[in-house]
């Protein structure tokens, strides 16, 4: 047993020069304040699993663009390994929505379910979860102990690495999250900001915890942020930091931080709902599964014919919001013009069908005479992925233009559902 663990490049040269690297199968927390490097230090993970022709599962809450602009700092083309499927980038959507709801609790524990799913489906080798925050809001914190630690448990049985970013705490009870979480870690990274006054390149203290081996020990010293180097500790210093600078960065569980809890800016209103690129970038993850496993799924496209909302039968957000109470959390929707378009991720004729009546299911009226003259504005094209398609881009142009071929793929959907 002793000869299975052993350990692997971290992508961060700190902690492979005084760890040796990080445990293959090991768990790791990453802390620290917004704009302190938490997102390259994942990126660097993220390049080092890819170099060995490794998958690595990329989780985050950024925008695709943001997070290949993140990548190029490094001098690290995301793309071309998304493309050789090495690195599986999943968006995923803050749960800002629930934490009005009378249990939040068992909902959160359901997007820790959904890691585990798609660790299932694609069976990397790494995982990083940028950023865990918005996720760890549980009113009772043995709940949240109780479903990281499980979550772990079956990583680590899979013998993956990961490593799981969250924001530095600003009140007591956050600090109580990250204590409870960095008791079930290997380690803890923390980095803590420094002023960036007179300095070429902004950076701080990086102080790195062991909790389950590392016997090496705890290590502090200064970091920067530098272009095409990523966050790094190897460079010259003009000048030395005092012991007092140094010991003033102490560990996760007793310092003092005034900065607040990092939350996402930007807004989602559902979590299955996406914007065209991000569409994109799931869609294209979803073609490279295919290639690589044989798993089928469908586009699914309801048009919506204008002249319904023109009579005020129906508008494209109620039809939205249809499609969206029939779908499941793990199929992603995306809004373009007049369509709503649907990634089927276990796509199948009974899955396609029972789709479409459920639409019908959840439109706005129940009443049969507006079910029948709804239908007639309401048509669809169903397309199954075949080896045919080379990328996201060229399948998606298949849906869009279907409508202006001389066959005209859409069909009404009383067609089908009538």
């Amino acid at each position: 047993m002793v000869s299975s663990v052993r350990r692997i490049p971290s992508g961060f040269s700190f902690i492979d020069k005084n760890w040796g690297g990080v445990y293959r199968g090991g768990s790791y927390l990453l802390v620290g304040p917004r704009k302190s490097g938490r997102t390259l230090i994942g990126l660097q993970f993220a390049l080092e699993t890819a170099k060995s022709s490794e998958v690595c599962l990329y989780f985050t809450i950024m925008r695709p663009k943001d997070l290949m602009i993140q990548a190029a700092s490094l001098n690290f083309d995301i793309q071309s390994y998304m493309n050789q499927n090495l690195i599986i980038v999943v968006r995923v959507a803050p749960p800002n929505d629930i934490y009005d709801m009378y249990n939040p609790d068992d909902y959160l524990v359901e997007y820790f379910n959904d890691i585990i799913t798609v660790v299932d489906q694609y069976h990397p080798t790494r995982i990083i979860f940028d950023e865990l925050t918005p996720f760890v809001g549980f009113r009772n914190l043995d709940y949240l102990r109780d479903t990281f630690l499980h979550t772990l448990e079956i990583i680590e049985e899979r013998d993956i690495t990961s490593l799981f970013v969250i924001s530095e705490p600003a009140t007591q009870k956050a600090q109580n999250v990250v204590d409870g979480l960095g008791q079930f870690v290997t380690g803890v990274v923390q980095l803590k900001k420094g002023s960036a006054r007179g300095e070429k390149y902004h950076g701080g203290m990086v102080t790195i915890f062991p909790n389950v081996g590392h016997t090496e020990g705890e290590f502090t010293t200064e970091y920067h942020i530098e272009p095409y180097k990523g966050v790094t500790t190897e460079f010259s210093r003009e000048s030395k930091l005092t012991e007092e600078t140094l010991t003033s960065f102490s560990r996760p569980r007793t310092i003092n931080r005034p900065t607040k809890v990092d939350v996402p800016s930007e807004p989602y209103a559902f979590s299955n709902i996406y914007n065209y690129n991000d569409f994109l970038l799931i869609l294209n993850n979803q073609i490279a599964l295919y290639k690589s496993t044989g798993q089928t799924f469908n586009l699914i496209s309801f048009k919506l014919d204008p002249a319904a909302q023109v009579k005020g039968l129906l508008s494209i957000n109620q039809l939205q919001n249809a499609v969206r109470q029939s779908t499941s959390k793990k199929d992603k929707i995306c809004i373009i013009e007049n369509k709503v378009i649907v990634l089927l991720v276990r796509g199948n004729l009974k899955s396609v069908v029972d789709l479409m009546s459920n639409v019908q299911t959840n439109m706005p009226s129940h009443d049969p005479n507006y079910i029948n003259a709804i239908l007639d504005y309401i048509s669809i094209y169903n397309l199954e992925v075949d080896e045919r398609v080379e990328n996201a881009e060229s399948m998606m142009e298949y849906v869009l233009t279907a409508e202006s071929s001389l066959t005209n793929a859409y069909q009404p959907l009383n067609k089908f559902i009538g």
